[in-house]
């Protein structure tokens, strides 16, 4: 499998792309380093799928449109589809995802996802781009989910990583409710004290930490006072973490829309988060991942 991935990079930075879901594979320093997960079996064999045409899971594994009700896998499909390589260079590449009959199957719209990396010194630079080329206004949602190492490997030990966020963030989260996978309609008190999160492994026992009152856009990952990764993700307003507890990974995720709410069985316009895209309109949703000393 590894045959397949598309390497791009500086002399600082290198990031490997497997055209199954445009998933970013790895990202390295310049001495070769890890900075994502190892992917060990045990825990999650993720590495960075992208969530489309939703965010999280839908009720009964179903969405429904006026009356209709169409399958779909949890967090969508765009991550088991292969995605057509339309660009390359020594510092990036670009692939693409066009409807067909399969996705029409569970998504009936015309669209094209287009995901783009480049590497500019130290940092990655991720964008998505959604595209209606259908003749309807069209449902979606779009998040990231990749998983960064924990610990890094420029020293400190598992317990002495923090979430700095770019804002305090004094708002209740959100945790996934009795229905596996949907989103719990009662808040619970931040983990957050002021703009630092200390997380544990045991913080992960109940799934993923979500935060739908999101102040901040950027975040930084790591050790106080070592090398650590800056987090930028200026088009999505949620942000959930998410790791196998006890797994070497941390899952930083911004989305743009989330799962259902527990018991939701409404049209998916009246889902929370839903966007709506207009025929020929485009959407971008940009992420950035930088070393920073």
């Amino acid at each position: 499998m590894t045959e397949q991935l598309v390497g791009i990079g500086s002399d600082r930075l290198r990031a490997a792309i497997h055209p199954l879901g445009a998933e970013l594979w790895s990202l390295t320093d310049a001495e070769g380093r890890a900075l994502m997960t190892d992917a060990d079996p045990r825990w999650w064999t993720g590495r960075a799928p992208l969530l489309f045409p939703f965010v999280g899971r839908s009720r009964g594994d179903a969405w429904r449109l006026d009356g209709d009700e169409y399958p779909m896998p949890q967090h969508g499909f765009a991550r088991h589809r292969d995605f057509a390589l339309v660009e390359r260079t020594e510092d990036g590449a670009t692939f693409r995802l066009e409807s067909d009959a399969q996705t029409r199957a569970a998504y009936p719209f015309d669209f094209r996802l287009d995901m783009g990396f480049a590497v500019e010194g130290a940092s990655l630079r991720m964008t998505a781009t959604v595209t209606n080329r259908g003749g309807a206004d069209m449902p979606f949602s779009f998040g990231y989910h990749p998983a960064f190492a924990w610990p890094l490997p420029y020293g400190g030990g598992v317990e002495d990583h923090r979430i700095v966020f770019e804002k305090a963030e004094p708002a209740p989260i959100r945790k996934v409710g009795h229905e596996p996978g949907l989103i719990g309609r009662d808040g619970v008190a931040s983990p957050v004290k002021s703009d630092t999160l200390a997380p544990t492994h045991a913080m992960f026992e109940g799934d993923a930490l979500i935060w739908d009152r999101l102040e901040s856009r950027s975040l930084i990952w790591g050790v106080p006072g070592r090398r650590r990764l800056k987090i930028d993700f200026p088009d999505t307003p949620w942000l959930g973490l998410w790791q196998k507890p006890g797994a070497h990974y941390l899952c930083v995720e911004p989305w743009a829309g989330m799962a259902d709410p527990v018991g939701f069985t409404g049209d998916v316009w009246d889902k929370p988060g839903i966007m709506r895209l207009a025929p020929g309109a485009s959407r971008q949703f940009r992420m950035n991942v930088t070393l920073v000393d």
